[in-house]
This record gives C-alpha cells, sequence and structure tokens, in this order.
C-alpha cells in the first residue's frame, strides 16, 4: 500500500487523470513542492547525502572552474563586474571554492567577480539541475552560464537581466522499443502499488526525438530503452535568451554588443554515442544513501533520480538560438586544459617536501598519507572510467 504523502499525492492525479507519464512522475518525485527530493527536507549531496559531486571530491575542481573563468574573463575584455549566475547551485560549495581560489591567485578577476547562484530551494520558478555562469552589465553584455550537476547558496543581489526560470527540471520521458514501434512508460496503479505500463507516445516530439538524430532503434532488440529529456531544450532556450537579449538597463538594444558563453559539465554524450544498441536499458539511475539502483518508483521523494545528457541536443539546440560551438570534450581533459597536473605538483613540492626529506618520521608518515589522499582526489575527477569521463561543452556568443 501507498505509505507516504507524495506517494498519496502521485496516487490521487493517476485517479483522477489516469497513467501519467514517467516524465510527470519523475517531475512530482523531485520537484513537488514540500515532498519532493530537491524541495524538502536537508540538503541530500555529499557524503553524508546519497551521491557526492566534483566538488566534493577535492577543491581542484574549483580551482580549475576559476581558471576557466579567468580565460573566459579575459576573452571577454575583463568586463567590471563580471557577474556569475550559477544555476543549481545546492550548497555553494563549487561558489565559496571559486571566490577562495580567485581572491588568492588572480585578485583582479576577484576585484571584478560578482558571484551569483540559484536553487531550486531558493523557490524560484525552475526548469534544470544543471549549474550556469555569468552576465555583464552595461554598457554591453557578457555572460558565461555554466551547468552541471552540482550545488550552492542563494544570493541577494537583484538581477541585471530579465526574470525567468532558474533551474531547468530534468524529467525524462522513458520510450521502449516493442517490435517495431516505439512505446512510452506510464505510471499507474495496480492493487494499490505505482507500476509501469506501456502505451502510444505521449506527444508526436517524444516519437520523433530518437529519428531526429538518426539512431537506429527500429533495429535494436525488443526492450531496448532510452531517455529523452525534452526540458533539456527548453533550458537550452532560456539560457540562450539570457546570453542574446540585452540586460535591464537605459543604454539602447542596437548599441549593445553581446558576449558570452555557456559551459555545461554532466554525465551524458553525444546522441549516436548515447543512444547505443548496447545500451539496453537506457542509462535512468536512482541513488539512495550512496547505493545506485534501478527502481525509480521506490520511495519517491526520497531519492534521486537521474539520467544521461544528450549533449547533440543541447548543441543543436543551442545553434538555433544563435550560439556557436566552443568546447565539447571531457571532464578529464578539461581538468588536464586548465592545469590540475601543475596544481598537483606545485601543491607536492609546497605542501609536502618533508615526504622526500624525512619521510620515515611520525611527521612526514603523515604527510605522506595526506598526500596520497590529495593524490586520489585528482585521479577521481579525472578517471576516464568515472568522472573523468564527464562531458564539457561551452557555447558561446
Amino acid at each position: 500500500m501507498l505509505s507516504t504523502s507524495l506517494q498519496q499525492l502521485i496516487a490521487e492525479r493517476i485517479q483522477r487523470e489516469g497513467a501519467i507519464t514517467f516524465a510527470d512522475y519523475m517531475r512530482m518525485a523531485l520537484y513537488e513542492p514540500g515532498s519532493g527530493y530537491y524541495v524538502s527536507g536537508p540538503t541530500r549531496v555529499g557524503w553524508q547525502g546519497d551521491f557526492y559531486t566534483s566538488t566534493d571530491v577535492t577543491d581542484f575542481f574549483a580551482h580549475c572552474m576559476g581558471q576557466q573563468l579567468h580565460q573566459l574573463w579575459l576573452q571577454l575584455q575583463r568586463p567590471v563586474p563580471f557577474i556569475v549566475l550559477e544555476q543549481g547551485a545546492g550548497r555553494g560549495d563549487l561558489a565559496q571554492g571559486v571566490r577562495k581560489w580567485a581572491q588568492q591567485s588572480v585578485p583582479d578577476l576577484f576585484a571584478a567577480l560578482d558571484y551569483r547562484i540559484a536553487d531550486i530551494r531558493t523557490g524560484q520558478n525552475a526548469t534544470t539541475s544543471f549549474a550556469e555562469m555569468t552576465h555583464q552589465t552595461e554598457p554591453y553584455s557578457s555572460a558565461v552560464d555554466l551547468s552541471q550537476q552540482q550545488a550552492g547558496q542563494p544570493s541577494a543581489s537583484p538581477q541585471p537581466w530579465p526574470a525567468g526560470p532558474a533551474v531547468l527540471l530534468s524529467n525524462v520521458h522513458i520510450v521502449e522499443k516493442r517490435a517495431t514501434k516505439l512505446y512510452e512508460v506510464y505510471v499507474t496503479l495496480q492493487q494499490g502499488q505505482l507500476c509501469e505500463v506501456l502505451d502510444g507516445p505521449s506527444s508526436e516530439v517524444v516519437e520523433c526525438y530518437l529519428d531526429t538524430y538518426k539512431i537506429p532503434w527500429h533495429t535494436f532488440e525488443d526492450g531496448w530503452r532510452a531517455e529523452i529529456n525534452l526540458d533539456a531544450l527548453c533550458w537550452m532556450q532560456q539560457s540562450a535568451k539570457l546570453l542574446l537579449e540585452p540586460s535591464s538597463g537605459t543604454t539602447p538594444r542596437h548599441t549593445r554588443k553581446k558576449h558570452g558563453f555557456l559551459l555545461t559539465i554532466d554525465y551524458g554524450d553525444k546522441a549516436r554515442a548515447l543512444y547505443t544498441r548496447d545500451r539496453r536499458r537506457g542509462t535512468l539511475a536512482c541513488y539512495f544513501q550512496h547505493q545506485l539502483t534501478e527502481r525509480p518508483l521506490l520511495r519517491p521523494g526520497q531519492q534521486d533520480i537521474t539520467a544521461h545528457v544528450n549533449f547533440t541536443a543541447l548543441i543543436n539546440e543551442g545553434r538555433r538560438q544563435g550560439l556557436r560551438l566552443h568546447t565539447f570534450t571531457t571532464q578529464g581533459q578539461w581538468l588536464q586544459t586548465m592545469g590540475i597536473y601543475e596544481e598537483l605538483a606545485r601543491v607536492r613540492g609546497r605542501d609536502y617536501a618533508i615526504i622526500d626529506t624525512a619521510r620515515a618520521s611520525d611527521q612526514g608518515q603523515i604527510a605522506l598519507l595526506r598526500w596520497y589522499n590529495v593524490r586520489q582526489g585528482v585521479a577521481a575527477l579525472t578517471d576516464p572510467a568515472g568522472m573523468g569521463n564527464f562531458k564539457v561543452l561551452i557555447l558561446k556568443v
């Protein structure tokens, strides 16, 4: 039987409307006001939560993000103020890490930096679990949007651009191949329990989505599944709008230059690499107390539900909105380009020199163990079989 208030809300909706799409179920499970996973109870990110992010692993990630922002700031001709908007910021760890790095390493950037964060917990109208960075005020608009599965604290600073969704809710439709047809997964009730049922696609967009990216799903085995994130397209449209539209102020529209970047970090791939025959059950995953499960209908509101990003969709929609591709790479390669190994070497020489001079001493042994932890953190971020295979996408105006 249904046991929680959120389960009851979902059941009442099904009883009222009939079976709902998995995307609608996911939206309620994660974002239903007062009951959803991301909008109720304590923050569930980090070692004491259900999953961890790159900023939990080591400060080096924030330092590399600072390096990236510094490069973009220079490309934007050192605007002051340099306003950074990180959406889906959760606890604010990335923002704090970037500001601390900038203060110590690039004082000019720190002096110009106005780092703002937004999160669905702040009560703002929302549309994705990605993070975003940067928008510049008069006399011209400059922006950098950073999107990723990260977390932060809200800023009280007023936004100089038009009000709009702060976070994109990444809810996915699930489709399954049966014989020669594509069906959609819906959620319904049977004997008081939430369960799946297959039916026709809920929209033509869902039905044609895989064909848009030339995925040969007709040739795949029966039971093959995939996730379709239409919300990601909406998020790209809204993010591009922030970059392309002039900020509020008195400068005439035709005199304002438009410059900016949209930076996205998440797990996923381009469409042809994401939707493959071998990935038979798709990429949907649930996280509860650092345990990976494949039961999304279990404990709604108490576990995270996520799926990989179709980066081809983001790139194509960005181009339709007037953005251009700047960078598409892996997190491992991006971190290397941002100098993570050089910083690791500097830290080794600065903070752990005793390992070379007095390794056998108690202090040397303690330093050695601490150094192993530092080095392991960097290895985890860059591991091509793990977080290092996250994708980094930068679009520009």
